[in-house]
């Protein structure tokens, strides 16, 4: 093989490396869809997918509310941005606990979220319960997952997160313990959330997640609160509301076979080169 020929393979090589390392947008949920409003139209119960409207040139009809495209039952859950958007295997839901919580029912909204139109927010919340991410990772390898949450001052003020990797049966611990920043102003610049203001990085958290969820066909990850909401008294406060935005899944996409032989060859190339 001549040895413009060698700088050719090298080159690929090289680039296939370089291509290897920069970190992908797996999937994610902006919450580009409102939810149903109104007196009766506001969803309630123990567990709810985020909606979302498709258009038929795959844009999101923001408020179906108003008419045109509505839900597609089969689309809820889904993730709207990254590399497997709208794919199988994404689902972004709440599970909540109405029996432990008398006669009051969660309701299910899309107020303003971290710098964009809408977010997933619910109520009635009961130490245990959960937002949850379900996702696929084939073809990826160091996988992170980051979040924005905010709670009102009433709503659970301790959270944990955690990750299953086989369909929900075990639990291993992300985060034992982290404390939401209330959505309201506070010091050090910290603003509430707004849809037409900047988004804010205070609010994010980013978590690298195991080799388990490498290559995987179905990774849960469960953003769950401690304990009780309560008042200023300490007295459970059924109307605390806790809200998501921006949940994202980045990972490195993994080298096809041949890719990984041109990266071999180019380590080799360049020992004989230096030799």
């Amino acid at each position: 093989m001549s040895l413009n020929r060698l700088s050719a393979v090298a080159a690929v090589a090289a680039a296939a490396l370089a291509a290897a390392a920069n970190a992908d947008l797996i999937g994610g949920w902006t919450i580009p869809t409102a939810f149903p409003t109104g007196t009766g139209n506001v969803p309630t119960g123990t567990f709810y997918k985020v909606p979302l409207a498709v258009n038929s040139d795959g844009t999101y009809n923001a408020n179906p509310n108003t008419g045109g495209t509505t839900w597609d039952p089969a689309m809820a859950g889904r993730a709207d941005v990254g590399a497997k958007k709208l794919q199988a295997g994404f689902e972004l839901s709440s599970t909540h606990q109405l029996a432990s919580s008398g006669t009051n029912q969660t309701s299910y909204t899309a107020p303003a979220g971290n710098g964009s139109a809408y977010a997933f927010s619910s109520n009635v919340w009961k130490a245990g319960d959960y937002y949850q991410a379900k996702f696929d990772t084939t073809g990826y390898s160091g996988i992170s997952f980051a979040f924005d949450i905010t709670r009102s001052s009433t709503g659970p003020a301790t959270w944990a997160v955690e990750m299953s990797t086989n369909g929900g049966t075990s639990f291993s611990t992300l985060l034992a313990s982290f404390l939401p920043i209330v959505n309201t102003t506070v010091a050090g610049g910290v603003s509430s959330w707004s849809a037409s203001g900047a988004y804010q990085s205070a609010f994010t958290t980013t978590l690298n997640l195991s080799a388990a969820a490498d290559n995987a066909s179905e990774v849960i990850v469960r953003i769950k609160a401690l304990v009780d909401p309560v008042n200023s008294s300490g007295t459970y406060q059924a109307g605390g509301t806790a809200r998501i935005d921006n949940i994202m899944v980045n990972g490195t996409l993994i080298p096809a076979p041949g890719a990984a032989a041109l990266v071999g060859l180019a380590g080799v190339l360049a020992r004989r080169r230096r030799a």
